[in-house]
């Protein structure tokens, strides 16, 4: 592949990715979504990659790099690193390239996801399990590559899979009937960013792109504020699918080059938007899925009268992990609050604070009761449920006025770790 000209993947190259794709990725629909449409007063579109047969954009990036190794370079089988969804890229276009696999994944990545790639690959792949991010595995999977000789397929700092991914705005711009305005992209590695943007640039030159990462991981925007591509310490691993603690060389020029603007997301409104798409859409989103959606509640201001489209990167979210993303959201929207309570020692206590403190609406959905050696106080930790976020002060009101109150947990990361 050409050396990219300012910082930019060549149409040439995309058309190409677009062709030798054909035939396994799936030209995914782009969805006017009415109810989001309504909430911003704008015309919103989601670019549904959800709906691929791996559940996201990576087979594109996947299947056009490997569909172009040699067969010197396949002789010895290729290797990947993966949090999920590159993974399963991989793993499908080993089966149907016939090609030998191993794929790193980290001890932390969603027992679905897992599945999924054992599915996907059938007897062409092998999956080793190592560390607690997608860069231990990627150091793990580069130490392989160099013992076996085998040929390492990056998730996102290569040419040809960022070509592959650019096929996604080949798609958008041929779908849609109407001007783009915002375009928001997801940010993991940057790779879909990279090839995004620089179709955008080329053919959609007016439309304002923006970059959209995880509060816990912000890669991009911290190598942005420094002026170079900086390794983060330490990432909250929760949106697993754009978890990096740095994102690629190749990829941050190309970001840093073509991104109008970048966000960061909180990890309860991702939540929250993981549920309101599931809730009203029957969309099954994971949280890198939700990240372009969740970024519309921080631009409603500025998308109002305009058209938008949000790329939902992916669409492997784990059932199992649906009460945690609960959880998440309801403190994230205020509705949900956890509290020492110091219970007087003697009977009716309890009764008192149902009857007296909770209002007619709140309900009690956590409660560990420990007596300590004060014999007139012992302390319970207390989790309180409202339906509307107006009701929490009317709440600690009554709880001091009563003699309830002995501390607010939620803004104690420390002892709410500790104790919930």
């Amino acid at each position: 592949m050409k050396v990219p000209v300012k910082n930019r993947i060549s149409l040439e190259e995309i058309y190409k990715a677009q062709q030798n794709v054909k035939g396994v990725v799936e030209h995914t629909p782009l969805v006017y979504m009415k109810n989001f449409s309504q909430k911003y007063q704008a015309d919103i579109y989601f670019k549904r990659e959800d709906l691929q047969v791996v559940r996201s954009y990576k087979i594109r990036g996947a299947f056009n790099k490997i569909q172009g190794l040699s067969k010197a370079a396949l002789v010895n089988g290729i290797v990947c690193a993966s949090a999920g969804n590159h993974a399963q890229g991989v793993a499908y276009a080993c089966k149907k390239l016939k090609v030998n696999g191993t794929i790193f994944m980290p001890v932390t990545t969603p027992h679905q996801k897992i599945n999924q790639v054992k599915m996907f690959g059938g007897e062409f792949i092998r999956i080793q399990l190592f560390g607690d991010s997608f860069d231990d595995s990627q150091k793990a999977a580069n130490n392989y590559c160099n013992t076996t000789q085998s040929t390492f397929v990056h998730p996102f700092n290569d040419l040809d899979v960022i070509a592959g991914q650019g096929t996604v705005a080949l798609e958008i711009l041929n779908d849609s009937s109407s001007k783009i305005d915002y375009l928001f992209l997801p940010v993991g590695g940057g790779g879909l960013a990279s090839g995004v943007s620089s179709v955008f640039k080329t053919l959609s030159p007016h439309t304002k792109i923006i970059g959209v990462e995880p509060k816990g991981a912000p890669s991009l925007t911290t190598s942005l504020k420094n002026g170079k591509n900086t390794t983060l310490q330490h990432i909250e691993k929760f949106v697993d699918g754009a978890a990096v603690k740095r994102m690629g060389d190749l990829t941050f020029q190309f970001c840093k080059e073509l991104l109008d603007d970048t966000d960061t997301i909180n990890e309860g409104l991702i939540c929250s938007t993981i549920l309101k798409v599931y809730n009203e859409n029957a969309l099954v989103v994971e949280p890198a899925g939700a990240l372009a959606i969740a970024a519309l509640e921080n631009h409603k201001e500025q998308i109002k009268g305009k058209t938008v489209v949000c790329v939902v990167s992916g669409g492997n979210n784990d059932i199992t992990r649906m009460e945690e993303m609960k959880e998440r959201a309801l403190l994230y929207e205020g509705l949900k609050h956890y509290f020492i309570i110091k219970f007087p020692q003697r009977a009716g206590a309890l009764k008192e604070f149902v009857v007296d403190v909770l209002g007619e609406n709140d309900d009690i959905s956590y409660f560990e009761y420990t007596k300590k050696n004060n014999r007139d106080k012992g302390p319970a930790v207390v989790g309180i449920e409202l339906t509307s976020k107006n009701d929490f002060e009317p709440l600690v009101k009554r709880m001091e006025e009563k003699g309830f109150l002995g501390e607010y947990l939620n803004n104690n990361p420390e002892l709410f770790q500790f104790l919930i």
